[in-house]
């Protein structure tokens, strides 16, 4: 009967841990607020300092760092080796830059508010290390992951997850305790953490793939399902015996994997895990403020929270700034990691076992930490909205045209334009390009392009952008009306330019060839049409054939285009549409193999017998 009580007394706590959950975060949510301070609001409502329903949030902390693990390693099935290759400077040059300053800074600021040198050096450090789990769930929830700047944070933050091993081994160096006896030697430790290092980039090279294909072969979706967290728990659990991180070994373990055919079917099989376990993460974080301490020294840690959030913030805008960010990104990569994170847990616990603070000292940067975290969905949100939330975008580091001057005038660089510019660059043509999407702008210059920004329905900006002596206008814009008004715009104001203009459909290519422009293309037409030879091809039809039909469907198209234009009515061509109308006896893809047989016949005697349908 005991058994049972402890029994349900545990399914109590997880059905109180899911409620909250499920209650909480959709709320937060629906206020705008994000649904990370939702977990650290329903945490610390039921935790030890709230309703008391849990008492030790440790225990959840534990368990629930599994998240943060298997986040990282989803980040690295991102991540091929090239582009992580691609990413050393911001790594290791950004990171280091970053961290570096915010190092010296903050171990100031903490010594002015009391701590000796070491403590104030250890709260820092700690400080330093900015949550993983609250940035990539806020990067997340944006959709920035994968963006330039969100490309530079989560590098920053790759570069402070290596750097916990370190810190735990210099808190050894600063605890004023003997060394244990039997300890031997240091460099053995640093061994270990290579072999382990060389371990896992060999399971990951030769046996993860063979091992994948095996049970793929299975055909058992939970084998495959076990088989991705033991590989994510594998890596972190060789890791942590090597003396390393656990987070940044399931990473190395998605990067190696990240080549796999099995890729995308890991990320299926991880993803809702990961989600659960991370937002138990911040339940436990939440949990973990023990209020009583902020009661009773409120005072210095609301003073510290203030100074150190500002302080880190600004070293943060610096180093950005410094680093050619514009103003809004640098803001925006300031507030989002001036907090502290769940490395600075464990950092100040190792460092109170080695003396080197005391457990007051631990309990008030432990509180200054959490609440750090919760602050820091409240901080990006007010200052996205004071920004405008990207309504008016900070025009700082973008280049209006201005006295350019090209043979080929590109107005649009979006998808269509980038393919397009493509074979002209190829022969060294002379390009200049305007667009009016920042966003666009900054990302085309991360790959070496160079885009003015310029409204091309205005005549002043095409002027300035070089369109009356350009030879071609290349119009790429994505909107039917702008691309119409610009087409007009040039036709009757730069005469000796040849004007090219993406349409969007059937009836603006017919507008466009009102206004007697030199060629307009539907932005689907040719693809389409190489896409139907690619079907006749996959039917086994043979590839010449397979061109001289597609041949056929661009004459076909153009006598109909023809006709419309003519007539002044889109409908005009349909006599020339190839209609579908499925016939009683369609005919077979391939010949059959024995003639069919009616299902009624008695005998077979193969009376009745028909070619096959």
């Amino acid at each position: 009967m005991a058994v049972e009580a402890a029994g349900g007394e545990q399914l109590v706590k997880v059905v109180a841990l899911l409620g909250a959950a499920v209650v909480m975060v959709p709320l937060f949510r629906r206020l705008g607020l994000g649904s990370v301070l939702g977990y650290l609001s329903a945490g610390l409502l039921i935790g030890p300092f709230g309703l008391g329903w849990f008492s030790d949030p440790q225990a959840i902390l534990h368990v629930a760092e599994l998240g943060v693990v298997m986040f990282l390693f989803l980040i690295g099935l991102e991540m091929r080796p090239a582009h992580l290759w691609s990413l050393r400077r911001q790594i290791f040059g950004l990171g280091t830059l970053q961290i570096g300053l915010c190092t010296v800074v903050l171990t100031g600021v903490a010594w002015l508010c009391g701590l000796r040198m070491p403590a104030a050096f250890i709260g820092a450090a700690g400080f330093v290390l900015t949550s993983t789990a609250v940035v990539m769930q806020l990067l997340g929830e944006r959709g920035d992951i994968a963006l330039p700047r969100g490309q530079k944070i989560v590098s920053i933050l790759l570069f402070e997850d290596l750097l916990i091993v370190p810190l735990l081994a210099l808190v050894a160096f600063m605890s004023p305790l003997p060394a244990a006896a039997g300890e031997g030697s240091r460099w053995m430790a640093v061994l270990v953490g290579v072999g382990a290092l060389a371990g896992l980039v060999a399971a990951g090279l030769w046996l993860l793939n063979p091992l994948f294909r095996l049970l793929a072969r299975v055909q058992a979706r939970e084998v495959m399902t076990a088989a991705a967290l033991l590989v994510v728990l594998g890596a972190a659990l060789l890791m942590e015996v090597g003396g390393l991180s656990a987070a940044m070994g399931a990473f190395l373990a998605g990067v190696l994997l990240s080549g796999s055919t099995f890729r995308h079917q890991l990320e299926a099989d991880i993803e809702p895990f990961r989600g659960l376990l991370l937002g138990l993460f911040f339940l436990g974080v939440g949990m973990a403020l023990d209020l009583a301490v902020v009661a009773a020294n409120w005072p210095l840690i609301l003073s510290g929270l203030v100074a150190v959030m500002v302080a880190k913030a600004a070293c943060i805008y610096v180093v950005a700034r410094l680093t050619r960010t514009c103003h809004r990104d640098a803001l925006d990569r300031a507030v989002l990691m001036a907090q502290g994170g769940e490395f600075a847990f464990v950092l100040f616990s190792a460092a109170q076992a080695a003396r080197v603070i005391d457990g007051t000292a631990n309990a008030n940067l432990t509180a200054i930490v959490v609440l750090s975290m919760a602050l820091t969905p409240l901080a990006v949100l007010a200052v996205r909205r004071l920004a405008g939330d990207g309504t008016a975008p900070s025009m700082d580091g973008i280049e209006e045209a201005d006295g350019q001057a090209g043979s080929v005038l590109i107005v649009g660089f979006g998808r269509f334009g980038q393919v397009m510019s493509q074979a002209l660059l190829a022969r060294d043509v002379d390009v200049t390009i305007i667009d009016t999407d920042i966003g666009m702008i900054r990302s085309a210059a991360e790959f070496g392009f160079k885009v003015y920004y310029g409204d091309g329905t205005r005549a002043d900006v095409m002027r300035a952008s070089g369109a009356a002596s350009a030879r071609v206008i290349a119009v790429c814009v994505d909107d039917r009306r702008a691309a119409t008004r610009i087409a007009r715009l040039c036709r009757e104001e730069f005469p000796q330019a040849r004007v090219l203009v993406r349409a969007y459909d059937r009836e603006h290519a017919l507008e466009l060839a009102a206004l007697d422009v030199h060629f307009q293309v539907r932005e689907t037409f040719e693809s389409a049409v190489r896409f139907g030879q690619a079907a006749l091809e996959a039917l086994g039809t043979e590839p010449q054939l397979a061109a001289r039909i597609a041949r056929e469907m661009r004459r076909l198209d153009a006598e109909r285009f023809a006709l419309e234009l003519a007539a002044g009515d889109v409908r005009a061509g349909r006599p020339l549409i190839i209609g579908h109308t499925p016939s009683a006896t369609p005919t077979p893809f391939t010949p059959p193999k024995r003639v069919s047989r009616r299902l009624d016949e008695a005998g077979g005697d193969g009376a009745g017998e028909t070619p096959a349908g």
